[in-house]
């Protein structure tokens, strides 16, 4: 595949390719999500779920965080390599700077913060530092409790109108990927065509410009299943093969569909 950059994201939706995230947490499946072809790497904060058993990510810390980015960071994979920042560790522009660098000191190439235009001076004040950054919008999971629950995001014209304005916003800011969680397929692949910069989609249609999903999800290990999880283990006889199944169907545009996606 050759090491992955952010130009070779941007050449790749200028093209029309598809690229695939999927998370990871240690040296071991780093590797293997790598060799399987994936672009991106998510060192998630989603661990405090599907590694440490919480109901949520809010209790990961930042020493969790540089933790697993190390072990991934290890493996030296061929994939772009994202890290979260966790809750409450950049509510302040100055944080939010001891914080990433800490991530990108630990091997990440890039930090992902959840949240809208509030973050704009955040952002630009990690770019125009060497921070590269992903945005996260839609269903943010640090705001669980704001939202009453793990709700789709963007449903009405306001809402909608909202996360598009951000994304706009945050793009304008020097961000350079956006996630998008649990929103509307429309809105998804709107915000994707009117976006300069890549958009990774989860729970949000085919119209974007990538897919994630967590390591655990597409293995078929969780618990709690949402509807816009794949099982991608059921049909092969392997990890290696599940992991592949996954780059391919998102490749060919063959995943997700309509029932893994929201109206």
């Amino acid at each position: 595949m050759g090491k992955i950059t952010i130009s070779t994201l941007d050449k790749m939706k200028a093209a029309g390719e598809k690229f695939v995230c999927i998370t990871a947490y240690d040296a071991t499946f780093a590797r293997l999500v790598s060799e399987a072809g994936a672009e991106t790497i998510l060192v998630g904060d989603s661990l405090g779920n599907v590694v440490q058993g919480h109901g949520s990510t809010i209790p990961v810390g930042i020493d969790h965080m540089v933790y697993h980015t190390e072990c991934v960071a290890r493996a030296r994979p061929d994939s772009l390599v994202i890290a979260d920042l966790p809750f409450m560790t950049y509510g302040t522009p100055e944080d939010t700077m001891v914080n990433a660098a800490r991530l990108m000191q630990a091997g990440a190439q890039m930090v992902k913060l959840e949240g809208g235009t509030w973050l704009s001076d955040s952002i630009s004040m990690l770019v125009e530092r060497g921070i590269p950054v992903c945005a996260h919008l839609g269903l943010t999971p640090q705001s669980v409790n704001v939202f009453g629950g793990y709700r789709v995001q963007g449903r009405t014209p306001k809402g909608a109108k909202s996360i598009l304005a951000d994304a706009v916003e945050i793009q304008d800011a020097g961000a350079s990927l956006l996630v998008l969680e649990c929103v509307p397929a429309h809105l998804a692949t709107d915000i994707s065509e009117k976006l300069d910069i890549p958009v990774i989609g989860i729970g949000a249609g085919a119209g974007t410009d990538a897919q994630v999903l967590v390591l655990h999800d597409l293995l078929g290990l969780s618990d709690h299943v949402p509807r816009f999880v794949k099982n991608f283990m059921a049909e092969q006889g392997s990890v290696q093969g599940a992991l592949r199944a996954f780059v391919e169907a998102v490749k060919a545009g063959a995943y997700p569909s309509d029932e893994h996606s929201y109206s």
